[in-house]
């Protein structure tokens, strides 16, 4: 079973040249962790101000693809990401630009509430 943390609402995530990853579709997996959801592996994460270039060119990253354990911590039958997930940071024409660096911040006071 692997281990790690939750990826909600509170972690941070970055393409490997610091710009912002976030999720552009609204988790559906029916679990809340103070009260926001909780994203899972099929949601989209698009990538913000990445400042990377090639030969001046800017070549940014555009999104995030998570490869998720599918004997992991699963969710309705869905796997949940963890700061451990597997994923890759993408181009806009999906050259693979590296991992993402997932940083958790300290899980809120309510904890994880399944609706």
């Amino acid at each position: 079973m692997p281990s790690g943390n939750l990826v909600s609402h509170t972690t941070t995530i970055s393409c490997p040249h610091g710009g912002r990853a976030r999720p552009v579709s609204v988790p559906s997996s029916g679990v809340l962790l103070d009260g926001q959801p909780v994203p899972g592996a099929a949601d989209a994460f698009a990538v913000i101000d990445c400042p990377h270039t090639v030969d001046g060119l800017p070549v940014p990253c555009t999104t995030v693809r998570w490869i998720p354990d599918r004997d992991g911590v699963l969710v309705d039958g869905a796997p949940v990401l963890l700061d451990t997930t597997a994923a890759q940071c993408f181009t806009a024409a999906m050259v693979p630009q590296g991992p993402p660096v997932v940083a958790a911040t300290g899980q809120g006071r309510q904890g994880v509430v399944c609706q």
